[in-house]
C-alpha cells in the first residue's frame, strides 16, 4: 500500500517563518533603537491645522509687526547715505532681523510644539540617541534600488496624490465660492484687501488641514500594521528569546537543585540541636526546639516527608535527641508550620506534653 506523505517546507526555510507576535522585549529593543509606528502625516496635519489657527489668532498683531518693519523701511528711503554707512547699516539690518523674527514668532513656536506634541501622541516620550546615528546602509545603492520597488513607494505616491487632490479640491470649492467678491478687492482699501485676502488663505489652510486628518488616521493605521508585521518573529527566536530572558533551563535547574541541597544541608545541621523528634512514624518527621529563657513558643527548626523523615531520624539518633511518635501532631506540624517559625496556640497543649515526657526522660537518665 502506498500512502501520501505531506511535508511543511516551511520547517526547511532558513529560521522559519515570521508568524508570532513580538514579543515586549522585542518591541522594547526596536523602541530604543527607534523603530516605532510613527505617521508623518499626522504631524502634516496638526501642524497644518495648528500653525492656521495661530495665524488667525494672532493675525492683527503680525501685521502691526509687518507694518512697523514697513514703516520704518519707507522712512528711511530718503536718507540713504546715512543707511549705508558703515556705523548704522549694521543697526538697521539688526533692527530688520528682530522686528522680522519677532513677527514670525508665533509661528515658528506654534510649528516646533505641535510637531513635538503630535510625537508625543504616538509614540510617547523617549529620546533614543541610537536612532539619531547615520546608517550607511541607507545610501548604499542596491537597497536604495530595491525600495524604489517596494510597496512602501507605492504607498508614499498614493498618499501623495491624495493630498494633491485634497488641496485642489478646497482650493477650487473655496475661490468658486469667493468668485463674486473678487472684483470688488480693487475697489477695497489697502488694510481691507489684505485683511480680505489673509481671511481667505487661513481659511484654506484650515480647510486642507481638516481633510488631511482623514489621510494621516489611514497612514498611521498602515503604519501601525506595517511596524506590527515587521516585528513579528519566528517561533525558534521566542524561544531563543525566552532563554535569554529566563536563563538557560538546565543551569536554571541546576542553581535550583544546589540552591536546595544548601538549604537542606543547613536544615541538617539544625537536628542536634533539637529537643524532640516527632514522627509519623514513617512519612514525617519535625524537629522541634524550645528555649525556656526567651519567651517564645517552641520552634520547627526542621521538617521532611519520606527520605528527608528518614534522615531526620537517623541524625537524631545519632546525636542523642528524643523521637516521640505521634501520627496527628506530626501531620500538622508539616503541613502547618514553616520551617524556622513557631507553633501555632492550638498546638501549645499537645506539644508541652511531650517536651514535659522528654525533660522527665532526660531528668531521669
Amino acid at each position: 500500500m502506498r500512502g501520501i506523505v505531506r511535508l511543511n517546507l516551511g520547517f526547511f526555510a532558513e529560521g522559519g517563518e515570521k508568524t508570532e507576535k513580538a514579543t515586549p522585549r522585542k518591541k522594547q529593543k526596536a523602541r530604543d533603537e527607534g523603530q516605532v509606528a510613527q505617521s508623518q502625516e499626522i504631524n502634516t496635519a496638526f501642524t497644518f491645522i495648528g500653525v492656521f489657527a495661530v495665524l488667525k489668532i494672532t493675525a492683527g498683531w503680525i501685521y502691526q509687526r509687518m507694518f512697523e518693519i514697513f514703516s520704518f523701511g519707507f522712512g528711511m528711503i530718503g536718507d540713504m547715505d546715512a543707511v549705508f554707512s558703515p556705523e548704522y547699516s549694521g543697526r538697521v539690518i539688526t533692527f530688520f532681523f528682530e522686528r522680522a523674527l519677532w513677527a514670525a514668532a508665533p509661528i515658528m513656536l506654534s510649528a516646533m510644539l505641535i510637531g513635538v506634541i503630535s510625537n508625543i501622541i504616538q509614540v510617547g516620550w523617549k529620546v533614543t540617541p541610537k536612532a539619531m546615528w547615520p546608517k550607511f546602509s541607507k545610501i548604499n545603492p542596491i537597497s536604495g534600488f530595491k525600495r524604489m520597488f517596494s510597496p512602501q513607494i507605492l504607498v508614499t505616491l498614493l498618499k501623495s496624490v491624495a493630498k494633491f487632490a485634497i488641496i485642489v479640491t478646497v482650493i477650487y470649492s473655496a475661490l468658486r465660492d469667493e468668485l463674486n467678491s473678487l472684483p470688488n478687492l480693487a475697489r477695497m482699501e489697502l488694510f481691507e484687501a489684505i485683511s480680505w485676502l489673509g481671511d481667505l488663505i487661513v481659511n484654506l489652510g484650515l480647510n486642507v488641514g481638516g481633510w488631511f486628518i482623514f489621510v494621516a488616521a489611514a497612514d498611521y493605521a498602515f503604519t501601525r500594521f506595517r511596524h506590527t508585521r515587521g516585528l513579528r518573529m519566528t517561533k525558534q527566536e521566542v524561544k531563543d528569546e525566552f532563554k535569554q530572558a529566563e536563563g538557560n533551563p538546565q543551569i536554571k535547574g541546576r542553581i535550583i537543585s544546589k540552591m536546595r541541597e544548601v538549604s537542606m544541608r543547613r536544615m541538617m545541621q539544625e537536628v542536634p540541636h533539637a529537643d524532640v523528634i516527632i514522627t509519623n512514624p514513617t512519612h514525617y518527621a519535625v524537629a522541634l526546639a524550645y528555649d525556656r529563657d526567651s519567651g517564645r513558643a517552641p520552634l520547627v527548626t526542621a521538617k521532611g516527608a519520606d527520605y528527608v523523615a528518614r534522615r531526620i531520624k537517623e541524625i537524631a539518633g545519632q546525636s542523642g535527641v528524643e523521637i516521640v511518635e505521634n501520627r496527628e501532631l506530626a501531620r500538622a506540624l508539616y503541613a502547618a508550620v514553616d520551617i524556622g517559625k513557631e507553633i501555632p496556640p492550638e498546638m501549645y497543649q499537645a506539644v508541652a506534653e511531650i517536651l514535659a515526657f522528654v525533660y522527665r526522660l532526660k531528668k531521669m537518665a
